[in-house]
């Protein structure tokens, strides 16, 4: 209720006071960095207790490999559903490259991502520390792998160092926990910023692909994914995302999905997913599973081509299309990380297009919404549906959740990571970490 007020509150300062409404930024950015911070030490502790704790690699392969499978043809449906969309809309058609937007167009070019060589070799830290320290998702997530197999491969020796990471990840939480009371002023300061920074007449010219955009992505959640939860998982969508409904509410405040990561974590382990499946499904869905940033990419591609007056032909779009699926597994889930991979995506492939670019930076910030909204929907979907696929679901709990009879302990959050790792003088040799062979409660 709180973070609400603050929006509504937010909106109308940047309506009735713009010039203060734009001092404001820095609050909203440092809410989102204080969420960024936590980012890395939250992936490295999930993966590592995900994967140490399974008792074959091959079981964490299968959980892996069905993952990837799965955001691979998800992305490129989405790219694909952005194609077909931003070709009937034409939303582009009319506008004219002023020498100001051009400019912007090259500033996002040069913090736009390189070829797909640099992505894989920014994937590989420095040092073995600097991955969490830097914070770059995929290093993190790489070196949180290599810790999980090290582990496992240590058998019983390795049980008192899982057992430290998971004191280290209920820290962790309760760190983020503390974070969160200052949401609110987040959220007040963010959407103050950019409506006192954009009002309503920069949105008159460029309605188009923006509501386009959302009505895009509405259907691709809705319908692509709600058609795959309900025939794979039995779940209806609509109660999926009530249960997320708090999830939603900060990241249309602070524009970034990785603001809820954390708590997607905590609310896929109570829904009755399996903590190695959500440990290795959310982290890595966060850096492999954008669909909003693959609808956003090919969409803004055809716009800016519409706009610059360099329309693409359809062996061009569909060489785009290609290359898009590589360039936004580059993107990650933070505000305007969507417009510098599109900026560099059409550097390495249209670099003509590279300056159309500023056309579109005035309204990325609403557009970054509804991006961040769509990849978090996508990412627990996919939780559920790996979740099903490998027998790591518990359905009972899973329907008492969504039908509201368990709700989830918002002041116990922090305490619900870790509690199954006992300390050493309470630790019983006989019960094992929680492994992927056991069959989950309620799961026969």
């Amino acid at each position: 209720m709180a973070v609400i007020v603050a929006v509504l509150a937010g909106i109308l300062l940047g309506f009735v006071a713009p010039g203060v409404a734009v001092e404001l930024k820095p609050l909203g950015s440092g809410f989102v960095d204080l969420i960024k911070m936590m980012i890395s030490p939250v992936i490295f502790c999930t993966i590592v207790l995900g994967v140490g704790s399974v008792r074959k690699a091959a079981k964490v392969g299968a959980v892996g490999g069905l993952a990837l499978g799965y955001f691979l043809a998800m992305s490129t449906v989405a790219l694909a559903i952005g194609l077909v969309v931003g070709n009937v809309l034409d939303p582009g058609s009319g506008l004219n490259l002023t020498e100001e937007a051009a400019k912007a167009g090259a500033a996002e070019a040069e913090g736009g991502s390189g070829g797909t060589v640099d992505f894989l070799l920014g994937v590989i830290p420095t040092t073995l520390i600097s991955a969490l320290t830097e914070g770059e998702v995929l290093q993190a997530l790489l070196v949180a792998l290599l810790v999980g197999f090290a582990l496992q491969a240590m058998g019983s020796s390795g049980e008192p160092i899982l057992r430290g990471i998971g004191h280290l990840q209920r820290l962790v939480f309760r760190v983020l926990w503390m974070i969160m009371w200052i949401a609110p002023v987040g959220a007040f300061g963010a959407i103050a910023a950019v409506v006192g920074e954009t009002g309503l007449d920069a949105l008159k010219s460029l309605a188009v692909i923006m509501i386009g955009f959302y009505v895009t992505c509405a259907l691709f959640v809705f319908v692509v994914l709600g058609l795959i939860l309900r025939m794979v998982a039995g779940v209806n969508i609509f109660s999926l995302l009530k249960y997320l409904g708090r999830e939603f509410l900060l990241i249309l405040s602070t524009s970034s999905s990785e603001s809820a990561l954390p708590r997607l974590i905590a609310k896929m382990e109570h829904l009755g997913v399996s903590r190695p499946v959500v440990g290795i499904t959310v982290p890595t869905g966060y850096s492999f599973n954008l669909d909003g940033t693959a609808i956003y990419l090919t969409m803004a591609s055809l716009f800016v081509a519409e706009a610059t007056g360099n329309p693409l032909s359809l062996g061009e779009q569909i060489s785009l299309l290609v290359f898009m699926i590589i360039a936004s597994k580059g993107a990650a889930g933070v505000t305007g990380a969507g417009l510098a991979t599109l900026a560099g995506g059409l550097q390495s492939h249209r670099p003509d297009l590279v300056d159309g670019v500023g056309l579109i930076v005035g309204i990325d910030r609403f557009m970054s919404e509804c991006r961040a909204l769509t990849n978090f929907a996508g990412n627990a979907v996919a939780t559920v549906l790996v979740g099903t696929w490998t027998k790591e679901i518990d359905r009972e709990q899973v329907a008492a959740v969504l039908a509201g009879h368990r709700p989830f302990d918002e002041a116990q959050m922090e305490a619900s990571h870790g509690h199954d790792v006992p300390p050493d003088d309470s630790a019983d040799a006989s019960t094992p970490p929680p492994s992927l062979d056991k069959e989950p409660a309620g799961a026969r």
